[in-house]
C-alpha cells in the first residue's frame, strides 16, 4: 500500500525574513503580516531587521527561535531571505515558503561590497564587508533533505535572479512557476493563498 505523508500540526510560529538591502517594510512581508494579525492571531509572528553580517543574522534567528516547536513552525523568506529560509529550515526540519530565493548569494553580492542604503529608507546605511561573503558561503546548503517540506514559488520574469538556476535547486520540491513577474513578486496577494494553503493557515 502506498504510504501517505503524515499531516503536520497546526502551524503556531512563523518566521519571516526579508532580502538583501529590504526590511520589515516590504510589501510582501506587510501582506503576511496583515493577514496573520487580522486572520491568524493566534500563531506568533516574528519578522526582524537582518543584521548585515550573515553570520550575525544566523545567530540572532537561532536565538530567537530556539524555543519555537520544530514540528509547528514555519519560515517565510524573499531573496536572500530565501536563502537564509533554506539554512534555517535544513537545520530545524520545519517548513518554508521560498520567494524567488537567492541561490548563491556569495557569487551575487560580492559586487556590493561597500557602503549601502535601505531600499525602504535610503537614509538607512549600512556597510557589507568583504567577509560577508564568505560568511554566505558558509551558509549554503546542498541539497534538500526533506524536499516536500519547501514550497519555492518563482517568477520567470525575475529580473535579478535567474529563474532556472532557482528551479534547479528546488527540485523535488513543491514548485509554484509563475509566468512572466518580477523579482518583487508584485502580484504576491494572488499567491497568498497558496502560501497559505502550504502552510495549513487558509
Amino acid at each position: 500500500m502506498p504510504t501517505t505523508q503524515p499531516t503536520p500540526p497546526p502551524l503556531t510560529h512563523l518566521l519571516y525574513l526579508h532580502g538583501f538591502r529590504s526590511s520589515p517594510q516590504s510589501a510582501k512581508a506587510h501582506t503576511v503580516a496583515r493577514h496573520m494579525a487580522t486572520r491568524q492571531p493566534q500563531v506568533r509572528w516574528w519578522c526582524p531587521q537582518l543584521p548585515p553580517s550573515p553570520r550575525d543574522a544566523m545567530a540572532l534567528l537561532m536565538q530567537g527561535i530556539a524555543d519555537w516547536p520544530r514540528e509547528s513552525m514555519a519560515v517565510v523568506g524573499s531573496s536572500l531571505g530565501g536563502f537564509y529560509a533554506t539554512w534555517v529550515a535544513e537545520q530545524t526540519g520545519c517548513r518554508a515558503v521560498l520567494l524567488n530565493p537567492a541561490v548563491d548569494p556569495a557569487r551575487d553580492l560580492e559586487k556590493y561590497v561597500g557602503e549601502q542604503s535601505s531600499w525602504h529608507d535610503p537614509a538607512q546605511h549600512f556597510f557589507f564587508q568583504p567577509a560577508f561573503v564568505q560568511e554566505l558561503r558558509e551558509l549554503q546548503c546542498t541539497g534538500l533533505r526533506q524536499p516536500g517540506n519547501y514550497l519555492a514559488v518563482i517568477a520567470k520574469g525575475d529580473e535579478v535572479l535567474d529563474w532556472r538556476e532557482m528551479h534547479a535547486r528546488y527540485r523535488g520540491a513543491n514548485i509554484r512557476l509563475l509566468e512572466g513577474g518580477d523579482h518583487a513578486i508584485s502580484d504576491f496577494d494572488a499567491h497568498l493563498p497558496t502560501v497559505l494553503a502550504f502552510l495549513g493557515l487558509n
